[in-house]
């Protein structure tokens, strides 16, 4: 019997859900839940010859070979049971805490690909593999451990989890587990399957109802994955409400209370641990309709989305969200971990479910799977071998996670690796079929531009999307098979940038409908074989710019994110560009960009691997800088220190510091333990060339305090320390992500007991610093432009944007910033008081 004939006996009525489960548990083969849009069965697409179909037959041929014995070793280890395999390594290896998580992405993958090809070879695999670990659940007892628990570590770790003790994630590796087990049952109707995952929920309930509500929220500090989601998931298959109950004991109050009053908290979060949560907050909100979970999932994915993701659609900085709009000042080699954006797919496509006319959904779901997720995988390696991290500082190339085996060359190993991200892999890098195509009530909704087949069979329709996208601009629905229904044909929000709008036809003709970017072009009739819908889609280059500075930007075409090819030699840091010296290449969506007197090649960012590459690029203001930028006179006797220009709001003092008088007029003091001053955000902006000039006063001196320090973090700043380590004051310069700082060192410290004139100049990628109008120091060579720094959203005089350095001791005034950079004669004319230009 073949693979799908066997799914649709063991999917028949009674096979899948309990008595008295939801009768949308019942739905699809698919294993997804079904709203107002229903998925399309996985094995009701087939994929045709793309680059999603060569991803995934590269992990498909992983998922055969690997060995199933070297995953169970720690499992059969846990359970007292006999093994002789050879233990893996990497986050598998017997030592790490982690282990077992592949064995659940393992199980998920088996079943999405049998699921999917209806192959027997791959179901087997998963058989095997269920009835090896339900082997090893009988066996716990006999150990000493709780009846039910199934895991490749001891279940010490919970006991010392619920102690306080430091534990890496062990809930994690459950929550794998589980819903490896349920995708099993799902969709493939594997009963042994729903009885280990029923023990297991038996062992979580047994071990989380003897915990108070405070200890609990304790234990959910410590990355749980998505507990919520596969116990309101299985609740769709069974009925149980006790299910539901379990999902809302890993409610995380310290994320859900805060996004359910619509307040972002997330800087300084580890991404994808709160991610996972938040799609489990999506199924709930399926599961129960209640408003609060669609609060708390809307509300994150659009904070997320619009706040704390980078142009390729992936989040976070060394797995952390920063601040709120933060992208150029959050760059580096560790940007846009791949399983953050495995989670948003999974949040972005249980929305869209939801609220199937909020196209936006799908739109940021393409965007990143075109521009993260197709190029997290090495396109040379046999087994689809991924990265974990996918880098945008200037420096970064595609590259496995440090301290993990990755084999010569490539992102990761078969046995070596293991991390997080080789696990979502497995199930990332299979299942583009499952999000082509959904229906609603008669409408069939094409979502997806993926060359494929659906096979409608409940209105027995058929159809063929034949296109290159990304790589084309026409998309073609050709119906082989037809009837009356509803297309629908999401018309991507990024076509509202094109210039040129996106055009529909029908059988070469205009059907007269609405065709909006951000939308659906809806087209009702009778379809007959052979009918042929297309949707053309202008696509030009277009640059598109950082949130938090409007200097940098990214170059698109079309869907397409487009990276600097630069081989062995990476620039420092972000370069400095001319856009009008884009021009066209051979081939499709291939440009070049004049760089620093040489040109780059401007490639499909999912196209570049082996290399280093670059992303985001500097563009000189389009129009004239103001002189002079802001001056703080700080003479004010009352309110606050007012900007002599007008544009920015006051100077504030902070932690004890004190206007003085100083010369008729006033300053402001500082005490060494904690007084500062705080100036507006985005100083500077947008300056390819600037002048810092300011009076300061030392009282003591201190290695590393600050004089200023403008900025947005500790990775992201210039200052001005009055001593190093090496007994002479220096100023610094450094973007996220570069290595190392653009210094200038003075050939002395800064005096004590008197006030001296500070200015540091930068400009043509010289930077000189002065006392008392006198250069001191000069550096001819600055790899960075002010232009990096930003819409700074730290500015300080007289603290750190470092907690641990000293405070400054003493006094400054007169603080001013210029659009230029002075020369020489015009500092010395500053420091004597005769400067007044531009005031």
């Amino acid at each position: 019997m073949a693979r799908r004939t066997l799914l649709g006996a063991a999917l028949g009525a009674g096979a899948v859900a309990a008595v008295g489960a939801p009768a949308r548990a019942l739905a699809t083969p698919s294993g997804t839940i079904p709203g107002p849009a229903s998925p399309v069965a996985l094995d009701r697409v087939r994929l045709l010859e793309s680059r999603y179909r060569q991803n995934m037959g590269r992990t498909v041929a992983y998922l055969r070979s690997v060995d199933l014995d070297r995953l169970l070793h720690t499992f059969r280890m846990t359970a007292g049971l006999p093994t002789s395999a050879e233990p893996c390594g990497g986050w598998e290896a017997p030592h790490v805490q982690l282990r077992g998580h592949s064995t659940g992405h393992l199980l998920s993958g088996l079943a999405l690909t049998a699921c999917h090809l209806g192959d027997d070879e791959l179901a087997d695999r998963g058989s095997r593999l269920v009835a090896a670990l339900a082997d090893c659940q009988a066996a716990i007892p006999a150990t000493g451990q709780t009846p039910g628990y199934l895991s490749a570590f001891p279940e010490k770790a919970f006991v010392d989890l619920e102690a306080g003790k430091n534990v890496w994630a062990p809930y994690y590796t459950i929550h794998k587990i589980m819903a490896g087990l349920l995708d099993q049952h799902r969709l493939l109707g594997n009963e042994q399957a729903m009885a280990v995952l029923l023990g297991m929920v038996g062992w979580v309930d047994t071990r989380t109802s003897r915990l108070s509500r405070e200890v609990m929220q304790k234990v959910l500090h410590t990355e749980f994955g998505g507990m919520n989601e596969v116990l309101a998931n299985l609740w769709f298959v069974t009925g149980d409400p006790h299910h539901l109950e379990l999902a809302t004991r890993f409610e995380h109050d310290e994320i859900f209370g805060p996004l359910a009053e619509r307040r972002n908290t997330l800087a300084g979060r580890h991404a994808n641990t709160d991610i996972a949560k938040v799609v489990g907050a999506a199924v709930q909100w399926e599961a129960t309709g209640e408003d609060r979970y669609h609060t708390i999932a809307t509300y994150f994915w659009d904070q997320v989305v619009h706040h704390h993701s980078y142009v390729i659609g992936g989040n976070s900085n060394a797995e952390f969200f920063g601040p709120p709009g933060q992208v150029v000042s959050q760059l580096g080699e560790n940007t846009c971990e791949n399983c953050n954006s495995y989670n948003m797919l999974k949040l972005s496509r249980q929305l869209f479910l939801r609220e199937p006319d909020r196209t936006e959904y799908m739109d940021y779901y393409e965007w990143t799977v075109l521009n993260q997720m197709l190029g997290e995988q090495d396109p040379d390696s046999a087994h689809g071998n991924v990265t974990y991290y996918t880098g945008l500082s200037s420096t970064a190339s595609r590259k496995g996670k440090e301290g993990l085996v990755s084999d010569p060359g490539s992102y990761s190993s078969d046995y070596g690796n293991f991390s997080c991200d080789h696990g979502t892999a497995m199930e990332t890098q299979v299942k583009f079929a499952d999000s082509v195509y959904f229906t609603q009530d008669d409408a069939v909704l094409v979502n997806l531009f993926v060359p494929s087949v659906l096979d409608w069979e409940e209105r027995c329709v058929r159809l063929r999307l034949e296109t290159g996208y990304p790589y084309d601009e026409r998309v073609r629905v050709v119906v082989e098979r037809g009837g009356s229904f509803e297309l629908r044909i999401r018309v991507p929000g990024w076509t509202e940038r094109a210039g040129q709008p996106p055009a529909l036809r029908v059988n070469g003709r205009s059907p007269g409908v609405v065709c909006r970017p951000g939308s659906y072009a809806r087209v009702r009739r009778t379809w007959q074989e052979g009918d042929v819908l297309e949707l053309a889609l202008p696509m030009t280059p277009i640059w598109l710019a950082a949130p938090d500075n409007p200097a940098v930007h990214a170059l698109t075409h079309g869907p397409l994110v487009l990276a600097g090819r630069y081989a062995d030699d990476p620039p420092p840091t972000l370069p400095v560009v001319d856009p009008g010296t884009l021009r066209p290449e051979t081939g499709f969506a291939e440009y070049s960009l004049e760089v620093d007197e040489r040109r780059i090649r401007m490639s499909p960012f999912l196209d570049v691997h082996h290399e280093h590459y670059n992303v985001y690029w500097a563009q000189p203001p389009q129009l004239p800088q103001p002189k002079l930028v802001a001056r703080y006179g700080f003479d004010e006797l009352t309110g606050g220190f007012r900007d002599a220009t007008g544009r920015w709001a006051d100077a504030v003092l902070a932690g004890g510091a004190s206007r003085i008088d100083r010369d008729g007029g006033g300053a402001v003091a500082l005490n060494g333990a904690g007084g500062h001053v705080v100036l507006p955000e985005g100083l500077p902006s947008e300056l390819a060339e600037l002048t810092v000039a300011m009076l300061v006063r030392l009282d003591a001196i201190a290695n590393s305090a600050r004089v200023f320090d403008l900025g947005s973090n500790s990775q992201t700043y210039m200052f001005l320390t009055p001593r190093t380590g090496l007994g002479r004051a220096r100023f610094a310069m450094k973007l996220s992500g570069m290595e190392g700082e653009d210094v200038i060192d003075a050939d002395r410290a800064l005096p004590v007991g008197s006030w001296t004139h500070v200015a540091i100049t930068l400009g043509a990628g010289v930077g000189r610093l002065y006392f008392d109008g006198v250069e001191v120091g000069r550096n001819p060579a600055l790899k960075m432009s002010p232009l990096l720094l930003g819409r700074t959203q730290r500015n300080y005089l007289g603290r750190s944007q470092n907690p641990r350095h000293p405070w400054l001791a003493g006094a400054v005034d007169d603080f001013r910033l210029y659009g230029v950079a002075l020369a020489g004669e015009d500092v010395a004319a500053l420091h004597a008081g005769s400067f007044d230009r531009w005031e």
